[in-house]
This record gives C-alpha cells, sequence and structure tokens, in this order.
C-alpha cells in the first residue's frame, strides 16, 4: 500500500503526556503474518478515517499467551500474561480492541485472575459502535448485492456469545447474507483453535477447514466473510484445496468496509 499509515505508540502517547481513547492489540497475526497484515492495515485506515485517538504497544506487545494456554502450558501462559499486564497497567490503559478473537478471549476472560482487567472490544464490536455513534459511515459500495457467507470464529461466537456484530456490519454494506446450515452457536471451528494452527493435523479421513469450507462453498458465495486471522488463513487453505479460489475471495470484515469504497 502505498499511503503512509499513521500508527502512534504508546511510548510516543507517554512521551507527549497524552493518553489515547483506545489501544489497538494487533496481536501476533496481525504484526507478522503477510495476509493478516493486510487486516490490520485496513482496520487501522478505518481507525483514522472515524478520527480515533489510538496507539499500539509496537515492540512492547508480546503473545497473549493464548496458544501456550491451549496447548496445555499454563506456566508459559502466565509468564506472557504477566510481562504483558505490567506492560498495560504500566501504561495505565482502560480499553483495548483487537482485530484478533483469541487475543480478544484471553484479554478479556483471562488477564482479569492475573490482575489485567480492561475493557476489551474485538474489532467487529467496536465497529459496530463507531456506525452507531455517527462516527464512521458504510455505505454498500462494491459490495452491494454480492453473496456473501459468514464464517463464526469460536472464540467471538461460542466462547463470547458475540454473532450479531460482524453479520450488522455485512447487511451495512448491503450484501446478500446466505448462512451455512451450521452457524452461529452451530458454527463449525475453522480448524485452528487450541493450537492446532501451529501444527500437521493428525491422521483422519479429512481436514477440519477443508470440510468447513465446502459448507461455506455450498452457499454459492462469492465472499467467505471472517472475523479472525486464523479463521481467514484456514478457509483461504480451504478455498485453495477445493481449486475455488478464482471465484470465491476470502476477506475480513474490516477490509470489506475498508474497501467498499476504496477508501
Amino acid at each position: 500500500m502505498s499511503e503512509q499509515i499513521k500508527v502512534p505508540t504508546m511510548a510516543e502517547y507517554m512521551a507527549q503526556g497524552k493518553k489515547p481513547e483506545v489501544l489497538f492489540w494487533v496481536g501476533c497475526a496481525g504484526s507478522f503474518d503477510d495476509r493478516a497484515k493486510k487486516i490490520t492495515k485496513a482496520f487501522v485506515r478505518l481507525l483514522n478515517k472515524a478520527n480515533i485517538d489510538f496507539a499500539v504497544l509496537g515492540t512492547e506487545e508480546s503473545c497473549t499467551g493464548d496458544p501456550a494456554k491451549r496447548a496445555g502450558n499454563e506456566f508459559l501462559f502466565q509468564m506472557q500474561a504477566m510481562t504483558n499486564i505490567e506492560v498495560l497497567n504500566g501504561y495505565e490503559i482502560k480499553k483495548i480492541v483487537t482485530a484478533c478473537p483469541h487475543c480478544f478471549n484471553t484479554i478479556k476472560n483471562e488477564y482479569p485472575g492475573l490482575g489485567g482487567t480492561y475493557e476489551v472490544m474485538h474489532h467487529t464490536q467496536f465497529l459496530k459502535s463507531l456506525m452507531e455513534e455517527g462516527r464512521l459511515k458504510v455505505e454498500g459500495g462494491k459490495f452491494k448485492g454480492k453473496r456473501i457467507t459468514f464464517h463464526d470464529p469460536c472464540y467471538l461466537g461460542r466462547a463470547n456469545g458475540e454473532y450479531e456484530a460482524p453479520r450488522q456490519l455485512l447487511q451495512k454494506l448491503e450484501v446478500e447474507l446466505v448462512e451455512m446450515k451450521r452457524c452461529k452457536s452451530r458454527g463449525l471451528c475453522c480448524g485452528a483453535g487450541g493450537a492446532q494452527m501451529f501444527k500437521e493435523p493428525e491422521a483422519g479421513n479429512k481436514d477440519i477447514n477443508v470440510e468447513r469450507t465446502e459448507e461455506a462453498l455450498e452457499t454459492a458465495p462469492k465472499i467467505i466473510a471472517a472475523a479472525c486471522p486464523f479463521c481467514n488463513t484456514m478457509m483461504t487453505d480451504g478455498v485453495k484445496a477445493k481449486h475455488a479460489e478464482d471465484d470465491v475471495q476470502v476477506l475480513d470484515v474490516a477490509e470489506m468496509i475498508a474497501n467498499a469504497e476504496d477508501l
């Protein structure tokens, strides 16, 4: 992307004696994965468009510890969590927004027990609140009337009961939203949760992400909308496995909003 994106750090804010309205927790995927970086950039463009006063931790941000905890290494999780909590509390952070449901779930539900209590929002919830406050406008744009299916991330949906925020954002884009047979509380995992993202699958008849992609393709969508960088990777791989990449795109909801009018 040729445009300059303005992303201040908490250290810069601290040096000026200022506090941002919200801390954007980027997460490992959003920081290091080339595909997920596009989601990060799209979300930052939306924050800037809505004139949100935000900052990131930059090099002071470390993994939340979600993969370690799900893989059973509680000791490593607590070490990672405590490091982050010290940094967050040092900056007196009150409100956090993140585009990763794994980071969202861990900071929201597991950090309070270790001394880190914050208001934590998933990026779809935050964008929805910006629209309701009139700080961000979204209209159909290039996705208007397109057939879209939405894949519920486990840690946003079943773990935290948030099904409507991403769907309401998609409806603002005036898309034709078609649900998979298994959706919302009955949604199927993409196969990446529980630290499965970082290992090869066990022997079986079919990979979960292929099974889930087949369910998505049954709805004959132009786009599979996601709201999690892990889901995005798994569904993208599934689309490739089904040789459907010429017909179907996998996009994060934030990317769709940011690119609806090619901001």
